[in-house]
């Protein structure tokens, strides 16, 4: 009997106790931020050559240019924003693991369910909408940028809810990993 159920809990659970159907839906939300983050990790080759370009100016041609601070604002804001669901699919984000990592499994599960449905979710959720609105506003009146008037303000401002989207993304994915650790008090 225990073979049987053995066999039964493994055709329907894959290695780290996830029912297969979550386990595929799970991976499926896990791979957008592994791929979002593969994508916009390239942001930081072109940041990195017009700062090295804008130092060399400035220091051997003394020729600095109004439009590189800008420039590279532009570069650094979407390149942290858009790798922020990346990040949070590896747990690379800043946490007290002191503490965290002296639970037991599931009570580490209970608390990313809990702390994913308090404050996470609601910030994202926030982050979205407060966000779209900015965004739609910086289209409606075509805003440009204050030295340079470069016309990307709007493109750049859309990159805030397109990071709580995906920031919601992966949350979903590791709240539902979270709550199946709480049930089965394995790690996941």
């Amino acid at each position: 009997a225990f073979l049987f159920c053995d066999r039964f809990h493994a055709s329907f659970h894959n290695e780290k106790g996830l029912p297969m159907q979550l386990a595929t839906f799970t991976k499926g939300l896990d791979s957008v931020s592994e791929w979002s983050g593969r994508i916009f990790m390239w942001l930081i080759i072109p940041l990195t050559l017009l700062v090295v370009y804008e130092v060399a100016s400035t220091k051997f041609f003394d020729t600095p240019h109004i439009w590189a601070p800008e420039i590279t604002a532009y570069l650094y804001g979407p390149y942290f924003m858009l790798m922020a669901a990346y990040t949070l699919l590896y747990n690379a984000h800043v946490r007290i693991d002191i503490i965290y990592m002296k639970f037991s499994p599931r009570t580490r599960g209970i608390l990313d369910c809990f702390t994913y449905l308090i404050f996470f979710f609601p910030f994202c959720f926030i982050i979205l909408q407060q966000g779209y609105l900015y965004t739609a506003t910086s289209w409606a009146m075509n805003e440009t940028s204050g030295s340079a008037e470069l016309p990307i303000v709007p493109q750049i401002k859309m990159v805030i809810p397109i990071t709580a989207a995906l920031l919601l993304i992966q949350g979903l994915s590791n709240i539902l990993k979270g709550f199946t650790q709480a049930i089965t008090g394995r790690e996941i």
